[in-house]
């Protein structure tokens, strides 16, 4: 595996740290000894073929697989100074610190506003007032407020699919995250949908640290400021995006991205 040397990738300060991550699927090895580092503040793209261990390893990110039954994660992923996996540490207040987009929009069968503010209420929140400021505000920074603020206690179902994921994107905003992670947020959506969803995403990190799963090498390019590579398990290859699309150190990276596979 070829990582990018710790003095390349500091320019910004390290928010999440991972290493020697394993994940398995019963006796599947699905992640192998993966490490890798993600700066604050900038958009990190994992890439490869389908069924490389892209959705397995940004799951594992915000402790997604304690929900599913026979997956086994080893490892460090270490937020800031804390590592998420200590036995003593909360999944549920960890998962208000790290959001998560997922593929498809999956709103609550509930008002645009109550989908928003859900986040905010689970942990105690009550005041009407703080609510509404909440909403608005999240609302905005997913560039959805002046699409909605007219219809606030409508039912999110209602919306189209790209409003229904900045809608989600709104819900994640709402409890104040430091990490978004997103798995291929747009891979259901339209090219309209689709260039709103990549515009927020470059306004989101000036805030938020994010990390994306894409399908598209294009989207990649475009986004991201750093790339991540994964082939049957491995994480190959990492570095700035740009060196990764034009001068990658690995042949595998190479050939996947020139088109000869994947």
């Amino acid at each position: 595996m070829i990582s990018a040397s710790p003095t390349e990738r500091t320019s910004q300060s390290s928010k999440l740290r991972v290493e020697d991550l394993n994940v398995y699927y019963g006796d599947f090895h699905a992640i192998k000894h993966a490490n890798l580092v993600v700066p604050e503040n900038i958009v990190t793209a994992l890439i490869g073929p389908s069924g490389c261990g892209k959705s397995t390893f940004i799951r594992a990110l915000n402790r997604m697989h304690d929900l599913t039954p026979g997956v086994r994660v080893e490892g460090t992923v270490v937020l800031d100074e804390t590592n998420i996996y200590e036995a003593d540490l909360d999944p549920v207040t960890l998962r208000h610190r790290i959001g998560m987009v997922f593929q498809r929009p999956n709103p609550f069968p509930k008002s645009i506003y109550e989908n928003v503010v859900y986040g905010p209420k689970i942990h105690g929140l009550r005041s009407r007032k703080s609510l509404l400021e909440i909403a608005e505000r999240s609302l905005r920074n997913a560039a959805l407020w002046d699409e909605v603020k007219d219809r606030l206690h409508q039912s999110a179902l209602g919306l189209s699919g790209g409003q229904q994921q900045r809608l989600c994107i709104a819900r994640v905003l709402a409890v104040e995250p430091e990490v978004i992670l997103m798995d291929e947020p747009a891979s259901a959506l339209d090219p309209i949908a689709t260039s709103k969803i990549e515009d927020l995403i470059g306004e989101l990190k000036k805030t938020y640290t994010v990390v994306i799963v894409t399908h598209s090498m294009q989207q990649a390019a475009r986004i991201s400021d750093y790339t991540a590579f994964f082939l049957l398990g491995d994480l190959v290859e990492v570095g700035k995006t740009s060196d990764i699309f034009t001068k990658p150190k690995d042949k595998r990276t190479e050939d996947y991205i020139t088109g000869r596979y994947g």
